[in-house]
């Protein structure tokens, strides 16, 4: 009997749960799709504040609950929290920690005004969402990442996680969307990304300008496949990841009923 290929979406936000721009429209249809297609499906994204935990059914799993996780020599403690796709059987994963995602606004506060710490809850979302996998021991063949919070998890999982059994055989997608915003994540963000001995400087040059530029070129430069989200990509990305020697590039494409993106799963899990 043939074991099932596993999908692992990281997003951002992902319909219904949060809806900032359109993909998180298409995450929950590709989701769905890939289910429906025969993959073993599970997402993971932030437990926003503004998520309502009522209404859409969230409840912490326990048996995952003890993971701290270590950024910048502090240690957070990560609560996970699931719930299931309306209208699919699959599950979605959400990460949470007291002092970083429990307030009511997502990036900014109530006056528009940045979160000094988004660097720090970017690096904290993406190592925690593979150290969630890491507890699951579920190994996913392909790991699906959207969003730029989410744009560290390749490089992760390319030093820092490399030698993790399972990581093994995972291939991952980054999906390059629109900038979101124009702030900086900081002057320390590059090292509060440092997670890891096995981390160089040079690792993080792609990072370097700290901006939500920086984490879609990072999140790119270290995917083995590239898909542009939106028809609205900075020009500097287009030209830069358009087309790349080594790495499979999915274009966007308005009309497109995402089989193209099951294909990209297909030929990635090969």
């Amino acid at each position: 009997m043939l074991t099932k290929k596993r999908i692992l979406f990281i997003a951002n936000e992902m319909s219904p749960y949060l809806e900032l721009t359109e993909f998180s429209e298409i995450v929950n249809k590709l989701a769905i799709k890939a289910n429906d297609n025969g993959y073993e499906v599970r997402c993971i994204m932030p437990r926003f504040g503004v998520i309502n935990e009522r209404r859409h059914r969230l409840h912490e799993v326990v048996r995952l609950s003890g993971i701290n996780v270590t950024v910048d020599n502090d240690d957070y403690p990560l609560q996970i929290k699931v719930a299931s796709l309306p209208n699919a059987r699959l599950q979605v994963y959400f990460l949470d920690n007291e002092d970083l995602f429990k307030r009511k606004y997502i990036y900014h506060d109530e006056q528009e005004k940045w979160f000094d710490d988004n660097g720090l809850r970017s690096v904290f979302f993406c190592k925690g969402a593979l150290e969630t996998v890491k507890k699951f021991g579920w190994p996913p063949d392909i790991i699906h990442c959207s969003g730029w919070m989410t744009g560290l998890v390749p490089l992760f999982l390319k030093t820092a996680y490399k030698k993790e059994p399972v990581f093994a055989h995972s291939k991952l997608i980054y999906t390059i969307g629109s900038n979101t915003f124009t702030e900086s994540l900081g002057d320390d963000f590059l090292q509060i990304a440092n997670i890891n001995a096995n981390i160089k400087d040079k690792d993080l040059e792609p990072y370097a300008s700290a901006d939500n530029l920086g984490m879609l070129r990072g999140g790119a430069s270290y995917a083995d496949a590239i898909s542009f989200g939106t028809a609205d990509v900075d020009p500097s990305l287009k030209d830069e990841f358009g087309k790349v020697k080594g790495k499979k590039v999915l274009n966007f494409n308005e009309e497109s009923d995402l089989t193209d993106y099951l294909q990209l799963y297909s030929d990635l899990a090969k």
